[in-house]
């Protein structure tokens, strides 16, 4: 993030940084020094291009909640030779991206740990990301702020659904996501599919901007997204948080349950403006018991070209991914009836599926 943002985050938040945290606080801030630098060389460079920039098609979005099997149905889509995708580099990096990757992903990749720690997959500058964060080292308010200092409980959950984010901010917002989408089709303008679960409460806004963008919604058993995504949240909150000694989360259940609420009372409204034949919802229990029939389904009602395309990108990932095996969690009795009553919502609209496990 830019010095701006850097210093912002922590005049707002409350920081309590602890003796370990400091010294990671210390490292952030000559490198959020650089972004804003880099970023300035990168607008005066790139900044007309940018906005200028057309897209070669419009953008895939994959719509789920956190643990519904998004990222796998990512990994997929992204086998196709027509598709590109936000990596890690461009997320982390969004200001100054253009300039600086082809020299600083080499140099750096060694600062990455080699899997993530809530499910094992690999980890690199290169592997596909969520956009959610480049917006938020774009300086966007985001609920994912809420790993930075997990102590102080959630932030800034509006931007969850922008429903009451006042419009001149919401337009900032989508503002923001058209130009990073803008910058990389810059390096490598093809479709590119963009996965990040809080879009799944987006729908309306993102229409405004790309009116006619692709979706494909994917479900899962809520009682195995409810302990799977908890697990997310604190993995998340203990990795990149700067209060590592005060571990605090309290806050997070009551979280997770009141999020997918709000997301699928804005999803359900919202997927009826999509256009027809711009939307696909398949359930991930399908996609890992028959991945080929199901993307090569998605393809056709999507209608995005001949799945024979994108077949031996599909095989291949299978075959590296063949012995990868998930995180298995079980619901206490009183927690699963919990997660039924609050979760109704989602068990109306899919159902209580197959139990599976999802990445």
């Amino acid at each position: 993030m830019s010095m701006g943002t850097w210093l912002g985050l922590l005049a707002t938040r409350q920081c309590r940084l602890t003796p370990r945290s400091m010294i990671t606080a210390a490292t952030i801030t000559p490198v959020s020094a650089f972004n804003s630098l880099a970023g300035m060389y990168q607008n005066a460079r790139y900044g007309r291009q940018v906005h200028r920039q057309i897209l070669a098609a419009p953008p895939l979005f994959v719509l789920g909640h956190w643990r519904s099997g998004t990222t796998l149905l990512h990994e997929l889509l992204i086998r196709d030779p027509e598709h590109t995708f936000p990596n890690m580099f461009e997320c982390m990096l969004p200001q100054h991206h253009l300039v600086t990757q082809r020299w600083m992903a080499p140099i750096t990749s060694w600062l990455l740990p080699s899997k993530r720690p809530m499910d094992n997959m690999p980890i690199g500058w290169d592997k596909p990301q969520e956009d959610e964060f480049a917006l938020c080292n774009l300086g966007l308010p985001s609920p994912y702020l809420c790993w930075a200092f997990p102590h102080n409980g959630p932030v800034h959950s509006e931007y969850l659904d922008l429903r009451q984010v006042p419009k001149r901010q919401r337009r900032r917002w989508q503002a923001l996501l058209k130009l990073f989408v803008k910058s990389l089709a810059v390096s490598r303008n093809r479709r590119i599919v963009l996965k990040s679960p809080p879009h799944t409460a987006r729908v309306r806004w993102l229409l405004d901007i790309f009116p006619n963008a692709k979706f494909v919604h994917i479900s899962r058993d809520p009682l195995r997204l409810f302990p799977s995504t908890v697990r997310l949240w604190k993995s998340l909150a203990d990795v990149q948080g700067l209060q590592p000694d005060l571990p605090e989360y309290d806050w997070l259940e009551e979280e997770v349950l009141k999020n997918l609420v709000v997301m699928y009372d804005a999803y359900r409204e919202d997927r009826e403006l999509i256009p027809s034949g711009n939307l696909h919802e398949m359930r991930y229990e399908d996609l890992i018991a028959d991945p080929k029939a199901e993307i090569s389904r998605l393809y056709d009602e999507l209608n995005l070209g001949d799945y024979g395309r994108i077949e031996p990108g599909v095989n291949q990932y299978l075959e590296e991914n063949a012995d990868y095996r998930t995180n298995r969690f079980e619901l206490p009795g009183d927690i699963e009836s919990i997660v039924r009553d609050r979760w109704a919502i989602y068990f109306d609209m899919f159902g209580n599926t197959e139990v599976g496990s999802g990445r």
